[in-house]
């Protein structure tokens, strides 16, 4: 079973424009809790849902801005950093989303391409 604890960043698409999001999911074996903050007027939403495998299906429930519950289902990739899938709200409004792990790795990651482009370039200089 796929571990997704963790802060993760992602993006959905709606009309297709994309909308940028924050995530911090809890899972306790196969549940799945948590909230989402979209970076547009919606904002915070709780996270309700479970990871079977490596699908994950969870429910996002708007604190104010909406009543409509938004349903996401999607597939958790080997190594656990990413994942991606459909969004729907009932029949009328669906798309696509992924979401990548966020923290510390991603900071080591850029940090590590920096020290290498430096001494790319120092030793193209010497």
């Amino acid at each position: 079973m796929a571990d997704i604890n963790g802060n993760w960043l992602g993006t959905y698409w709606q009309d297709e424009m994309p909308n940028r999001f924050e995530a911090a999911f809890v899972q306790s074996g196969n549940t799945l809790s948590g909230s989402i903050l979209d970076d547009n007027y919606l904002g915070e939403a709780t996270v309700s849902g479970e990871v079977i495998g490596r699908s994950i299906s969870f429910t996002k429930r708007y604190l104010v801005t909406s009543p409509a519950s938004v349903t996401y289902i999607g597939i958790v990739s080997e190594n656990e950093d990413y994942m991606q899938g459909k969004w729907n709200i009932g029949f009328q409004y669906s798309g696509l989303w992924e979401a990548r792990r966020s923290g510390e790795n991603l900071i080591v990651d850029l940090q590590t391409r920096l020290e290498q482009q430096t001494l790319l370039t120092v030793s193209r200089k010497g």
